[in-house]
């Protein structure tokens, strides 16, 4: 029998390996079985976009270094990887396939795989999305529920339309508004969730106070404050971590923030089980 949810997490800015969520997934799963829900009822998909920047910023880095002795070598290099990526990814309406449009055909590719492991039907979907990639999440929701020239959805799942419940981490979502007088979400929970989902359906941003890239979402505007379920403070990481903006990389597989991650996906998984 095919899983029951699909759940699809996408990773941040910095330096990332394909495997960045194994982790993750491998400490929420064991506080799933916990909570009653079994491995094979959720179908993992990790949405890895890193590679498409990744020789771009080494060639950049290698283009500038390569006349003059830099200093501060290490310091520079994780400024390009974490500056760079928030930079790139912006549409140029010069450019047939910028970089906004890449990463979204990569998510979409993502999401469509997701989809074959949950035997090719629209079942309910949850974002787990850190830092960078809470924007992502949000914009390509964003242009799939407008049905604009970026989007890419070829099914109600693709487009966004069985989004159940959404977790944003380390969010950097306010740096990006700060053009906009009157920041809009997403629409969430989407029209077309059937009403049982929509009951449970939840947004709920994780925020360490020490993490100087993670920031709370409702204050944003009323409509944020509206969609938005809840902001949650937590303190992650450990002894070394937790008190500086090195907490911007230590959710994962933080108690405090996997816990509550798990009783949501529980909630999702017991919603869609209950008859409208």
């Amino acid at each position: 029998m095919a899983p029951e949810i699909g759940i699809l997490v996408i990773h941040g800015i910095g330096v990332q390996e394909k495997n960045f969520a194994d982790g993750f997934i491998d400490k929420v799963n064991g506080r799933l079985k916990d909570v009653g829900v079994l491995p094979e009822a959720v179908a993992w998909e990790p949405a890895f976009w890193a590679d498409l920047l990744t020789k771009n910023e080494d060639d950049l880095w290698k283009k500038l270094s390569a006349p003059y002795d830099l200093g501060w070598v290490k310091v520079r290099k994780f400024v390009i990887n974490v500056l760079a990526d928030a930079v790139a990814y912006q549409r140029d309406p010069e450019e047939d396939e910028d970089m906004y449009k890449r990463i979204h055909a990569r998510i979409r590719e993502h999401l469509a795989h997701l989809r074959t492991s949950l035997g090719d039907q629209d079942k309910p979907l949850i974002i787990i999305a850190h830092s960078l990639g809470s924007v992502i999440a949000s914009n390509y929701t964003w242009d799939a529920q407008r049905q604009n020239k970026y989007s890419l959805g070829a099914n109600s799942f693709e487009r966004m339309e069985t989004l159940a419940s959404l977790v944003t981490f380390g969010s950097n979502i306010p740096l990006f508004t700060l053009a906009l007088s009157d920041p809009k979400p997403i629409e969430f929970p989407p029209a077309q969730l059937p009403a049982n989902l929509k009951a449970a359906a939840k947004w709920l941003n994780f925020f360490d106070p020490d993490d100087v890239l993670g920031y709370p979402l409702k204050p944003l505007s009323p409509s944020y404050g509206e969609t938005v379920s809840a902001d949650i403070e937590v303190n992650v990481g450990g002894l070394f971590t937790s008190w500086n903006p090195i907490s911007h990389t230590e959710y994962w597989t933080d108690d405090n923030f996997t816990k509550p991650v798990a009783a949501l996906i529980r909630d999702v998984a017991v919603a869609g089980r209950t008859a409208q």
